[in-house]
């Protein structure tokens, strides 16, 4: 999506603009950074044990540090201007996470609010300045305005991304095909006479959900459909993939054009009224691909709602009447150890004890199934429950509790 913002503001431009120009390196760089994000503020909060609050305190301070520096110059310089990404990238996901997971705000919410807040920050902006292209950002006030939008859009995409896994239930490899697919649609359009800002903020928007899910489906573990790298080296590998772009963007300067090289092309107010049409139709499209996901069975991947199985309610030996006891024990002594685990702050040692119940489950699958389906049924919805609580990216005690206890008592 090469140069998708057209307005500029004239030879002063060269020399104060504090952005780079959108070229295809913006877009590579811009979804390296949301995916780090991700994933470095995971790192901290949960394997290193920071916790969510600490860490956000953390990065809000590193956050002022940055984006002072940022400020401080007087041109636009890769390193430092990607260091801000990287850091507000990480600091709105941490906020979106405070709100959901601490204050228990539900995600549909969340959404709003942030949705409204970019709108509130846009209508200021433009009521000030008269633009929201990022060409324009040539003095102190139109910066700090475009940095609270990337904030604002920032937590807005982590909320998006997160409802929508919510209502869904896609798993992390499924969940990066729409964000994908949107941007797809919106080059399209942009190509095609769309708005250059409006096309611009869309996709800037849409890249945080598609870079969170993308690090995720990296991340997590192949049992949850994941490629089982792991936050920490998921987030070594594009940290460095980050540095090589910002090195080689420093070094070539390709993503700061000069005006032989520049093609500005006047806006055609008809085919952008076409285009506009043309992007509430794809808004339409995927709103109803979201209902028609939502209404079709799944488990909810956030835990904040038990399934049918988990809220069953059957008395020890109704469930197992019909399973050897030799199998139903081992599966309950695995549980037991887990549930212990956990109980005692060792989570690393949970997640690698449950991952024995799960294939004890899978490999007498073919036995107990045609014993008894409906049990069977209850029995692997509860054990799902199970592993998703314990291998969940931010791990809440009591729901893990919850669903451990639960499967004992079913258990026997």
């Amino acid at each position: 999506m090469t140069e998708m913002v057209n307005s500029a503001v004239g030879t002063g431009r060269r020399t104060l603009s504090k952005v780079p120009e959108v070229t295809v390196w913006f877009w590579v760089i811009k979804v390296l950074c949301t995916t780090v994000g991700e994933t470095f503020a995971d790192w901290i909060n949960s394997t290193l044990g920071v916790g969510l609050d600490l860490t956000a305190v953390v990065f809000t301070v590193v956050l002022a540090a940055v984006l002072g520096w940022q400020l401080r110059l007087d041109r636009y310089v890769p390193f430092v201007y990607w260091l801000t990404v990287v850091v507000v990238s990480v600091t709105g996901t941490l906020y979106t996470d405070i709100l959901t997971d601490d204050l228990g705000v539900p995600l549909a919410v969340s959404t709003s609010v942030f949705a409204v807040m970019l709108a509130v920050v846009f209508g200021v902006w433009f009521a000030r300045e008269r633009t929201l292209s990022i060409h324009s950002i040539v003095t102190l006030p139109r910066e700090l305005w475009y940095w609270l939008a990337v904030l604002v859009t920032f937590a807005l995409g982590t909320a998006v991304g997160d409802w929508t896994l919510q209502v869904t239930g896609w798993g992390p490899g499924t969940s990066v095909l729409l964000p994908a697919g949107l941007i797809v649609a919106i080059a399209l359009g942009w190509r095609f006479g769309a708005n250059a800002v409006l096309s611009f903020w869309l996709a800037y928007i849409l890249t945080r959900p598609l870079g969170a899910n993308l690090g995720d489906w990296l991340a997590s573990p192949t049992a949850d459909h994941g490629l089982g790298l792991g936050t920490a080296v998921t987030s070594v590998v594009f940290l460095v993939a980050i540095l090589a772009v910002v090195v080689f963007l420093s070094r070539t300067r390709s993503d700061v054009l000069d005006d032989q090289r520049r093609q500005l092309a006047d806006p055609n107010p008809v085919r952008e009224r076409i285009m506009l049409g043309y992007y509430v139709i794809v808004a339409v499209l995927a709103g109803s691909l979201l209902v028609w996901a939502a209404a079709q069975p799944h488990a909810d991947r956030t835990g904040d709602d038990e399934s049918p199985a988990a809220s069953a309610s059957a008395t020890s030996g109704q469930v197992t009447a019909h399973f050897p006891a030799a199998q139903i024990g081992t599966f309950r002594t695995i549980t037991q150890d887990t549930l212990a685990k956990v109980q005692a702050g060792e989570q690393d040692a949970a997640k690698t004890r449950i991952k024995d119940l799960e294939t004890a489950w899978d490999q007498d699958e073919s036995t107990l199934k045609p014993l008894d389906g409906s049990a069977w049924t209850v029995l692997d919805g509860q054990i799902d429950e199970a592993l998703h609580a314990v291998r969940a990216r931010k791990p809440d005690q009591p729901t893990e509790i919850r669903t451990l206890t639960t499967l004992l008592s079913t258990l026997g």
